[in-house]
């Protein structure tokens, strides 16, 4: 078959629907589909999505001015106060209190590392700890670590002012009391963390660094040394008269706190603090040591009153050694006694006695009216004015030189050769007084150490009847133990007066030593007068008749002087009892050292002064002989006549 001849095939095309609208199949001849139209994408209208994209912004808008408005005026005072507890802070950066050493460079008070405690009372409000007895809460837990009252401790943590931000709660505690508080706040931070029941009522309680002032010998030296109080101010002593170069200058720190906690990433500002100067004392810790107790054994042996000892390098004025007893521990002034915490030496004022003839016989010897060997008859009572004088010892009529007057320690014979002094009465006591004043009586000795007195030296035209014959053998007249050391200083230091010192000098915080400026130095005697002095004196302590052969030290020449005096009681104003003393110089021909001790009312045993301060001065003056060094005499003592034959 040809392809003429072959039947005719139509090409499938899509079925048509019928109208019951089933697909009809194609079948043979059917024409192909028509191709349907494209679809055309028609976009909305843009006015409902920008009217939704403006809603939304002006609700956004709104909740910014809604929290606006909460925050300046409905909440406000709410808001400022929690912005006020982080905010700039400043506190004290405490400086470094200088040292106190003795001449060798000992420290004799130092400061060691503390804290203050402190607080934000702001942070123990009920607002803030949610609680209401916070405070009290808090001051139960601190009590007993700080050692203080816990309702005081309650009381300064719910201030009246309540925006106070600051308290002090215990001042200059060591670091282990502020690790016990640390350690506490943290266990007390680690439990409310999982037990919301408990409240960390420490969270408010902080430190700053300080520092605590230390005496590393205890009650050495407290006298002079004097104490810190709670302000960390000096309270006494050197301490007190030294404050302003031992305490330095105060820096500051500012920065920013929150909750109590310095924030770190904010920074802060701070002028560092400059440390105090260090004080080098004139004092020699080790006789020191000896004197003190030397003076606290006789003390309490003789059940006295008090008494001190004062050791003094003749030439240079520098005091070796000044002790108190009973004295005090600066280390805790809790159980010190108020009558005990000062320096009696300087702040004592008492009629010294017999030590003060040695003024009279230096005006005697100075103004040529007699020598040591003058003859001087002693009867067993002198008439003068209104009153018998009379020795200590009742007894014959003695025949002495002027020496033995001294050596014997003769008050009569002292009246006799003072009134010798001017044509009458009145002229001898206005030339003695003149004397006295030159030896530093009736004047601040120079130490300007706080509390001293200068005693009591009245015009010579006021003196009363009585007065001007006791003055002469230490009565009715008033001194301090420095300033009677000195008076046989200037005898030792061939009759030159030099200011007695306390401080060698300091070093700043830069390093620099700085002596201490020279002592005034004031001649009050001749040379030849001081020597024959020192002869006289030798007699009370070598010769047999003399009252100070308890102060004998093998090898030395000795020169001192005996003292008793009738005391007047400072409770009552009256006479009671006595002021037992002792004051010499070694060695004699060549001084080196002075030593004066005194004792007030001794109870028990001898009260006489070469008794019971004449061993106290044997046992400094061998002990300070030794420390410093100086070689035994080589030469034997003066034997100067101590009586005539009539």
């Amino acid at each position: 078959m040809t392809d003429r001849e072959a039947p005719h095939r139509r090409v499938p095309g899509p079925a048509r629907p019928d109208r019951s609208g089933s697909a009809r199949r194609p079948g043979p001849g059917a024409r192909p589909a028509r191709r349907p139209a494209p679809r055309v994408i028609r976009l909305g209208s843009p006015r409902p999505r920008l009217r939704m994209v403006g809603l939304a912004l002006t609700l956004v808008l709104l909740v910014f001015v809604v929290r606006l408005l909460q925050v300046q005026a409905v909440d406000a005072s709410a808001y400022a106060a929690k912005a006020e507890r982080n905010r700039y802070v400043v506190h004290t950066l405490a400086a470094q209190r200088g040292e106190i050493t003795d001449r060798t460079g000992v420290a004799l008070a130092t400061s060691v590392d503390a804290y203050d405690i402190t607080a934000d009372p702001t942070l123990f409000t009920p607002e803030q700890l949610k609680v209401d007895d916070g405070p009290e809460q808090a001051a139960a837990l601190l009590a007993p670590i700080l050692g203080q009252d816990q309702a005081e401790l309650a009381r300064k943590l719910r201030p009246e002012d309540k925006k106070l931000r600051y308290v002090k709660l215990a001042g200059r505690q060591t670091p282990q009391v502020w690790k016990q508080i640390k350690d506490l706040r943290t266990a007390l931070a680690a439990k409310a963390e999982t037990d919301k029941s408990t409240v960390n009522v420490l969270a408010g309680v902080l430190a700053e660094p300080s520092s605590k002032r230390v005496y590393p010998n205890g009650d050495l030296a407290a006298g002079i040394l004097g104490w810190v109080n709670a302000e960390g101010k000096g309270g006494g002593g050197i301490e007190q008269q030294l404050n302003g170069q031992l305490a330095g200058e105060d820096g500051k720190i500012r920065y920013a706190q929150s909750g109590g906690h310095q924030v770190p990433t904010v920074g802060s500002t701070e002028t560092p603090a400059v440390p105090g100067s260090d004080i080098e004392l004139t004092i020699d810790r080790d006789i020191q040591w000896a004197a003190q107790n030397a003076i606290a054994e006789q003390v309490k042996e003789s059940k006295a009153d008090r008494g001190y000892v004062i050791v003094q390098d003749t030439a240079t004025g520098e005091i070796l050694a000044m002790a108190n007893s009973p004295g005090f521990d600066p280390n805790d002034l809790t159980t010190a006694d108020a009558t005990a915490m000062g320096n009696a030496a300087v702040q004592d004022a008492y009629e010294p006695g017999s030590t003060a003839k040695v003024m009279s016989m230096a005006a005697v010897l100075e103004e040529n009216v007699a020598t040591p060997a003058t003859h001087v008859v002693v009867p067993n009572r002198l008439h003068r004015g209104d009153r018998l004088f009379r020795d200590d010892i009742d007894h014959e009529t003695w025949y002495l030189t002027l020496n033995g007057v001294l050596a014997k320690s003769s008050n009569i014979g002292t009246i006799l050769a003072t009134g010798q002094l001017g044509k009458n009465q009145a002229e001898a006591n206005r030339v003695l007084y003149e004397y006295l004043r030159k030896f530093g009586i009736g004047s601040y000795t120079g130490l300007g150490f706080p509390g001293e007195t200068k005693g009591i030296l009245a015009s010579p035209d006021t003196w009363s009847t009585s007065q001007q014959y006791t003055i002469p053998f230490g009565q009715g007249v008033s001194i301090n133990a420095m300033q009677a050391a000195s008076v046989y200083s200037t005898i030792a230091n061939g009759g030159v007066r030099v200011e007695p010192s306390l401080v060698r000098g300091t070093q700043g915080p830069d390093g620099v030593f700085t002596p201490a400026p020279k002592p005034e130095k004031t001649r009050v005697v001749s040379e030849k007068t001081a020597r024959t002095l020192a002869r006289m004196l030798e007699s009370v302590v070598d010769d047999e008749e003399g009252t100070g052969t308890k102060a004998r030290i093998p090898g030395y020449r000795v020169a001192g002087k005996t003292g008793t005096a009738n005391r007047v009681d400072p409770a009552t104003g009256k006479y009671r009892g006595y002021t037992s003393s002792f004051a010499g110089f070694a060695p004699a021909d060549k001084p080196r050292v002075t030593v004066y001790c005194a004792i007030q009312n001794a109870t028990k045993g001898s009260y006489f002064g070469g008794q019971i301060c004449g061993p106290v001065y044997k046992k400094v003056m061998e002990f300070a002989l030794k420390t410093l060094q100086v070689p035994p005499t080589g030469t034997p003592p003066a034997k100067l006549p101590v009586t005539f034959k009539p």
